[in-house]
């Protein structure tokens, strides 16, 4: 518990700050909010990719707003009690009829409480964290049906175009395919802010909140998952290569990754959910200059970081993403609604060599799903295909992601 006087001077200090600080690079999900009286909006994502500066960009357009920053070693004690301060508190500063800002609000145990009184009394509440399943399930406990989530990722294309002031071009999308798209990396470009994000990612948001004290083999899972992207893996494989005595400690690492969106992910299709399962998966990597960044391999690897940069635009719009695998394979199938609606394949360079490999791939998951039309992504090439009465649509990646709505076809 922190006393009145001190909270209100951290407040004050850090409204000050925000105030200063530029607004930054419009994100494209500013264009989704709506905020709403009676509902929690809810901001998730990985740290340090813009979620605080989006804060900052809706604050600007609100005519009050109340902001406290629950990271801040300065309110280290706070705890649920101080949340009865917080509205007196505000007031005093700032007037009556302010709306809500909440950063990174897991750090605070049982803040749902709080978030429930507030949305009773229909105030407008935005809340940011950096973990998906402590915030689901403490929503679900306390504001199911009362809340609206947004996830918000490192900057897209646009966005980094956006920053860099520069044009759309092959050589643009060349930077960006490396470089990744952490704000403040693309700013600095000092390798030591993706180095310290992940240790962050480790320490912080899984090894002191799980209480883990092998941290070190919880480095070593991340390095192999955000190096090794594409690759099928097994629970088991990676016990067996880093001797890990439960395969059961390794299912727990890989879904807290999953959790702070270090790594997603990807099931091989099966109608049988018990069958997902038990197959291999695939993972992939929040960023590529992160991936790069901490891993020698990743970097070495054009075509994985193409077919990384092309998962993270899919998950962007999509959460059920498979990878599907019979005779041959195919790097995505979409579903939506128990349906599978789109297959894309990703080759880097579609050649003589490639060629019959990535198309068979996608005419085989185009039969299984009864599709007419497939998306091929390359890096620079354009073209079509008409092959046993299926259309297969060769793209640039740089050019489908610069279309509106990602159009699959």
């Amino acid at each position: 518990m922190i006393d009145k006087e001190t909270i209100k001077q951290v407040i004050a200090l850090q409204r000050e700050s925000l105030d200063k600080a530029e607004v930054g690079t419009p994100r494209e999900e500013q264009k989704e909010f709506t905020i709403l009286d009676s509902f929690a909006i809810i901001i998730t994502g990985v740290r340090r990719c813009g979620k605080s500066t989006l804060l900052h960009q809706l604050i600007k357009k609100q005519k009050k707003a109340y902001y406290i920053d629950l990271e801040d070693p300065r309110l280290g004690e706070f705890d649920l009690n101080d949340f009865n301060k917080i509205e007196a508190i505000m007031e005093e500063l700032y007037g009556k009829g302010g709306t809500y800002f909440f950063d990174e609000i897991q750090n605070i145990s049982q803040w749902e409480r709080y978030i429930r009184y507030l949305v009773d009394k229909k105030e407008k509440v935005v809340l940011t964290g950096s973990n998906a399943a402590l915030l689901s399930k403490e929503l679900g406990t306390r504001l199911t049906g009362r809340h609206l989530n947004y996830e918000l990722f490192p900057f897209s294309f646009k966005e980094f175009l956006s920053l860099k002031k520069a044009e759309p071009s092959l050589d643009s999308f060349k930077e960006y395919l490396f470089q990744g798209g952490f704000p403040e990396f693309l700013k600095k470009n000092n390798s030591t802010i993706l180095h310290d994000l992940l240790s962050d990612i480790i320490m912080k948001d899984i090894a002191i909140r799980f209480n883990i004290k092998n941290t070190e083999t919880l480095r070593k899972i991340a390095i192999f998952l955000i190096s090794n992207v594409g690759t099928e893996f097994s629970y088991n494989s990676i016990k067996k290569m880093l001797d890990i005595k439960s395969v059961q400690s390794v299912i727990d690492y890989v879904c807290f990754f999953e959790n702070a969106y270090l790594i997603f992910s990807v099931p091989r299709f099966s109608y049988s959910f018990k069958q997902q399962q038990i197959n291999p998966k695939k993972a992939y990597s929040i960023d590529n200059g992160f991936s790069s960044s901490n891993s020698a391999s990743f970097s070495k690897d054009a075509g994985k970081m193409l077919e990384n940069l092309v998962f993270l635009a899919l998950r962007r719009k999509y959460k059920d993403i498979f990878y599907f695998q019979e005779k041959k394979e195919c790097d995505f199938v979409i579903k939506e609604k128990e349906k599978i609606t789109k297959v894309i394949q990703v080759c880097y360079n579609l050649n003589e060599d490639t060629k019959d490999r990535e198309i068979n791939g996608m005419l085989e998951a185009l039969k299984e799903f009864k599709l007419d039309k497939g998306l091929m992504l390359t890096y620079d090439q354009d073209d079509e295909f008409k092959i046993e009465g299926k259309t297969i649509k060769v793209l640039p990646v740089w050019k489908w992601l610069l279309e509106e709505k990602n159009v699959l076809i």
